[in-house]
């Protein structure tokens, strides 16, 4: 890394990932429960293994900076095929830890690939995408672009692990950026809102709502023929899918997930079973009010009423222990560091650096917003940790590593590939 490209370097991104970092550590440090120097400085101790791996990611981070710029577009496809390698080996080799086989021990440690497969996953579509003759209007290409982001998604959800395929879906955003017609995020808008619908109204109330908007629409807009012809198709397919709702709720998904909706869809209370975890956390949130019962102080946390809270609640310790004013303050922090990674996307000077910068915002925004949902108890429990704050080694090598190759990208920006 010379004087040049370190001049370049977004510190500013950096600082944000250090604080981030840090202020973690400091959560997992709180909800761990082990505060004393010979545990927390332990690998056998929660925080001793995050406090390990951060140093494992700020290495990492050095090391990509020192690597040449060309190396992650040129072998991004053998890097994906070696990820793809490593997702199916854990049929054979996996370790299954809290009923999934996601992954791969190593002595007293634990690697997830799909951690990995995240940024690798981004490279080989920016790859696909930044190539001259690549059009998304083109259905060939679409499909390719299609299939780079599902193929993950296919090896993921079998071990079951749907929180992680969930976020690759978060690259159709990609997509779209990049000019995939809207039909197919207003395709997959719609089929959510109205799978959602139907289960807390019914396929019935639904086929009526629907009629409803499409006589007005017809009696409105829609005289001609060629508008009713399309417009009764789109009601038909529309009120097909919403009769199909309840098969595809009631055999493909599992009772656990069956019951984590109807709870946030308000059909059904359960503060005791499959609920407890989400109840647990909008307790502990709620008894922080404005700025919280200080470090070390939460009851809820001291308590550990909110199961593996340093992990995917972490973000129940920011609100019982620092408040609304402190849980604030870690939401912008996460919003500043989205919106500084579109600024560096869209200032880049080749089309494989920003499709990849946009690649990172959408698996980050994806992960915030589902896992402060998941929290709040706006969505379902699906088990998606907080970037840079859950504990979990391999989370965070792989969100360092995804910010590390953009930081990495974003400073040889002035510079001729």
């Amino acid at each position: 890394m010379n004087n040049s490209t370190s001049s370049k370097i977004d510190w500013l991104t950096i600082l944000v990932y250090l604080v981030l970092c840090g202020l973690g550590l400091g959560n997992i440090y709180s909800s761990s429960a082990a505060y004393t120097m010979e545990n927390v400085l332990s690998l056998d101790a929660v925080f001793g293994k995050q406090l390990f791996f951060f140093g494992i990611s700020i290495c990492m981070f050095l090391f990509v900076m020192f690597i040449n710029v060309k190396f992650f577009e040129r072998f991004s496809s053998i890097f994906y095929l070696i990820c793809l390698i490593s997702l199916v080996g854990l049929f054979v080799f996996g370790t299954t830890v809290s009923g999934a086989t996601s992954w791969y021990s190593i002595g007293p440690f634990s690697l997830q690939p799909a951690e990995f497969a995240k940024a690798i996953t981004a490279l080989a579509l920016a790859k696909l995408l930044s190539d001259i003759n690549v059009s998304l209007e083109k259905v060939k290409d679409q499909l390719y672009a299609f299939l780079i982001i599902l193929l993950p998604v296919v090896l993921i959800i079998p071990q079951p692990d749907p929180g992680s395929a969930l976020v690759f879906l978060g690259l159709l955003l990609v997509l779209h950026r990049e000019g995939l017609p809207s039909f197919y995020m207003w395709t997959m808008t719609i089929m959510i809102v109205l799978f959602l619908l139907t289960l807390y109204l019914s396929p019935f109330g639904v086929a009526l709502i629907l009629t409803t908007f499409f006589l007005i629409f017809i009696f409105t807009y829609g005289k001609k023929r060629k508008a009713i012809v399309k417009s009764s198709i789109i009601l038909l397919s529309c009120v097909g899918f919403a009769y199909s709702v309840n098969y595809i709720f009631n055999e493909v998904f599992e009772q656990r997930h069956r019951d984590r909706i109807n709870i946030v869809l308000g059909k059904a209370t359960d503060t005791k079973g499959i609920g407890y975890n989400t109840n647990q956390s909008e307790i502990a949130i709620g008894s922080g009010r404005w700025t919280g019962k200080g470090f070390l102080q939460g009851t809820q946390t001291e308590g550990n009423f909110v199961p593996e809270q340093h992990t995917d609640y972490i973000f129940s310790t920011v609100g019982e222990e620092w408040g609304f004013l402190g849980a604030l303050f870690v939401v912008v922090l996460f919003v500043f560091l989205l919106l500084r990674i579109l600024f560096i996307s869209e200032r880049q000077k080749n089309d494989f650096s920003r499709i990849y910068g946009y690649g990172v915002a959408s698996i980050l925004f994806v992960h915030i917003g589902c896992n402060l949902g998941m929290v709040l108890g706006l969505i379902p429990t699906i088990g998606i940790p907080l970037p840079f704050f859950s504990y979990g080694g391999s989370s965070l090598l792989g969100f360092s590593l995804l910010l590390a190759v953009l930081i990495k990208l974003d400073s040889n920006r002035v510079n001729e590939w």
